[in-house]
């Protein structure tokens, strides 16, 4: 592709945080595999669900992308997933394609859509994101700072609750990768927990 079709393209695609295919415009990640690019929408907060990621001890086969919401999603309800079942029953604005998100689709929520004012986890790898475009690179602690999407600020329409949130990347058969909405960090936690998930979509670009 030229360089002026590059610009054209990008000129194209929306802003962060605009409306945009059912939801809200969050980011681009490019798969590691394909090389492919997509870009990812995020529900509003109306469509929030909560539930436990799966069972405890059960290694789901097919769950382990940091890139593919759908995916993995697919691939949790497989298992028995109620939660990923729920999400995948979800109509939003005519589309039907929405699933939990993989782990480096939900660190977008975050560095675009931080709710709180507080400084972030600097510890560990949260922050870490190779697989999106501009890639990301460890949190500081006033980076990301707040939100600038007035609806996403805590108290918001559209805002995250400042608590932890599943994505749909298995870590072990025991555990899945998580990110808080208060400071950042991105770990694991045991299946059997009950977390908020934030529903996600994803369009190909090139």
């Amino acid at each position: 592709m030229s360089t002026a079709a590059k610009a054209a393209q990008a000129s194209a695609l929306p802003l962060i945080g605009e409306a945009y295919g059912g939801g809200f415009f969050t980011g681009i990640t490019r798969d590691p595999d394909t090389g492919s690019r997509f870009l990812n929408i995020t529900a509003g907060a109306a469509h929030e669900l909560v539930g436990e990621w799966g069972k405890y001890g059960v290694k789901v086969e097919g769950a382990g992308s940091f890139t593919d919401s759908l995916f993995n999603t697919h691939a949790m309800a497989a298992a028995g997933s109620e939660l990923a079942a729920k999400v995948m029953d979800l109509n939003i604005g005519g589309f039907t394609d929405w699933a939990i998100p993989a782990r480096d689709v939900q660190e977008l929520q975050y560095r675009h859509f931080k709710p709180g004012t507080g400084d972030n986890w600097e510890y560990g790898r949260s922050g870490d994101n190779p697989n999106s475009e501009p890639v990301g690179l460890l949190y500081s602690g006033q980076d990301p700072a707040q939100t600038i999407h007035e609806a996403f600020r805590a108290g918001g329409p559209e805002a995250f609750q400042q608590r932890a949130y599943w994505s749909s990347s298995q870590r072990s058969a025991s555990s899945a990768f998580f990110m808080h909405f208060v400071d950042g960090p991105q770990s694991c936690l045991g299946k059997s927990l009950e977390l908020r998930v934030r529903p996600v979509r994803r369009e190909l670009i090139d």
